[in-house]
């Protein structure tokens, strides 16, 4: 209608001005489009054909507002896919008149650190004399005027002669790891505060990554656990006899309360203290994470009073773990006795777990395929459950090799004459991953070298008590690095800062801007 309008009809062809167009319409870019279509004298008559029309109703559609907010969606997940991985740009080469297709990896995706390791080890070698170590110079101690320690918060109930009448019973189950199960225990001294319970030493569950058949007393001293608490909490060994024959003389007789995790101390005051007052006793298992972060000063202070000053390792533990510091500490007189401290989490079922790729091939991938079912029964095989260890590693998810350790801690100015203490379970193909990081820090120890074979031979196969070794050795070390997370290095930091007066320096690395760094051939360039 409007191109013939602007022809004019008659034989004087004069020009009528045509009507205003819609305003959707008006960019330049829809006049250029309406005229190719409608253009007069052309081949086509003046008439649009079908396909430009249906492009054109798709292109106004789209710029239209609903159009845009349809497409918009699809645009973010293109996007994203594309950031992610998903889809990847290809190269294409000529070679022999033969198109080669390679597809590019995101970078920081793909593990490459050896090749890295190999382009940097003739610099670390020549700066192996330097003269400056960031060990001298890590942590210079400030004092803090306003620092208190977390346990200053409690209000004591020292003002009685005797702990208020109590309530009643509560038993709770750890479990987990020691340090999982180190959570359970002040979370217990907490709740017990609250309800104003008598806590029952917790039991330890046989857990199965752990399996160590530790007791309570196996790996923490209970006396001193029982004294510590005294003013705050009655805590007792036993459940008194008349309490058991009611229930059977089986604890598991007692009810089993399902508390949620991270569950506010209201809920235990209005749902948990009224059972405990009618039965005498209750009981809540599995323990683990069942109190919120989120509370008054008053229950965090029990908290942190359990950690850090009443939960005090056995004497067996204290024994070797002393020795091991002081070991350490005389192999590092070079240095004024200051040593490094690494939390290494590069064991089979953590690769596994992980879901990332190393360098090993098909037969690392065979061997994590078993690994993880053999530890989570098909979780990892569920139908949509996709595995991308490249994203993983882009991520910042990726366990840290002790090669990758290694040269961060040279790049950050540790040098060869470092003592190195490395807390780790079975390293993951052990002599071929800690070969390179032996090989930066040649004064590297663990507490295999530390301690002797009879030294260890009471605490092999209890994976919690080997672990509360390694937790001393490095609460005393200069500083600490932890690469992977977890309650091992939660509970480590604030135990330094605690022990240390607010001050204990501790390197937490950005594993999404180191899995750039090792993925760049030209890092030195």
């Amino acid at each position: 209608m409007h191109g013939l309008s602007r022809l004019g009809t008659g034989s004087n062809r004069s020009v009528s001005p045509s009507p205003p167009s819609s305003p959707r319409f008006r960019h330049g870019r829809y006049k250029n489009f309406s005229g190719a279509g409608g253009s007069a004298g052309g081949g086509r008559g003046g008439k649009q054909s079908a396909a430009d029309k249906i492009v054109f109703v798709l292109i106004s559609a789209v710029f239209r507002r609903k159009g845009v907010l349809l497409f918009a969606p699809l645009v973010y997940i293109s996007g994203m896919l594309l950031f992610m991985g998903t889809l990847g740009f290809d190269v294409v080469s000529l070679k022999n008149a033969v198109v080669v297709v390679h597809r590019r990896s995101p970078p920081g995706s793909v593990y490459r650190s050896p090749q890295v390791f190999q382009k940097l080890w003739p610099f670390m070698e020549a700066e192996s004399n330097a003269s400056y170590n960031a060990l001298m110079t890590a942590w210079n101690l400030k004092m803090h005027q306003g620092w208190k320690p977390c346990a200053s918060s409690i209000i004591s109930r020292t003002g009685f002669s005797e702990l208020p009448k109590s309530n009643g019973f509560l038993i709770i189950e750890a479990n987990g790891g020691l340090n999982q199960q180190r959570l359970s225990i002040c979370d217990a001294v907490a709740v017990a505060w609250l309800l104003n319970a008598t806590l029952l030493i917790p039991i330890f569950h046989l857990n199965s990554v752990w399996r160590d058949s530790s007791k309570f007393g196996d790996i923490f001293d209970e006396e001193f656990f029982v004294h510590a608490l005294k003013n705050h909490v009655n805590v007792v060994r036993e459940l008194p006899e008349d309490v058991l024959q009611r229930f059977d003389n089986n604890i598991s007789n007692i009810v089993n309360l399902r508390v949620k995790g991270w569950s506010s101390p209201a809920h235990y005051l209005q749902k948990v203290l009224p059972k405990l007052e009618a039965m005498g006793a209750v009981r809540i298992a599995p323990f683990s994470n069942r109190l919120a972060y989120s509370v008054s000063s008053n229950v965090q202070g029990l908290r942190c009073l359990s950690n850090f000053e009443a939960l005090r390792f056995s004497e067996p533990i204290r024994m070797l773990a002393g020795k091991m510091v002081e070991r350490m500490v005389k192999n590092s007189s070079h240095s004024g006795g200051k040593y490094v401290s690494v939390h290494l989490r590069f064991e089979m079922d953590m690769v596994a777990f992980s879901c990332c790729e190393y360098d090993g091939g098909e037969e690392e991938r065979h061997e994590m395929d078993i690994a993880r079912e053999r530890s989570w029964r098909g979780k990892f095989r569920r139908r949509g459950r996709v595995i991308r260890p490249g994203v993983n590693r882009m991520d910042g998810k990726c366990p840290l090799t002790p090669l990758e350790v290694g040269m961060m801690l040279r790049g950050m100015g540790f040098d060869n004459n470092t003592s190195v203490f490395v807390a780790a379970g079975n390293i993951y193909k052990a002599e071929k991953y800690m070969a390179p990081l032996k090989q930066m820090f040649p004064r590297l120890e663990t507490k295999d070298t530390l301690a002797t074979p009879e030294e260890l031979a009471p605490f092999k196969g209890h994976l919690s008590r080997l672990a509360a070794l390694d937790y001393t050795v490095c609460l005393h070390s200069e500083v600490f690095v932890t690469t992977q997370g977890g309650n091992f290095p939660h509970f480590l930091m604030g135990h330094r800062r605690y022990l240390y007066g607010g001050h204990a320096k501790t390197i937490k690395p950005d594993k999404r801007k180191l899995a750039l760094l090792f993925d760049n051939p030209h890092i030195r360039s």
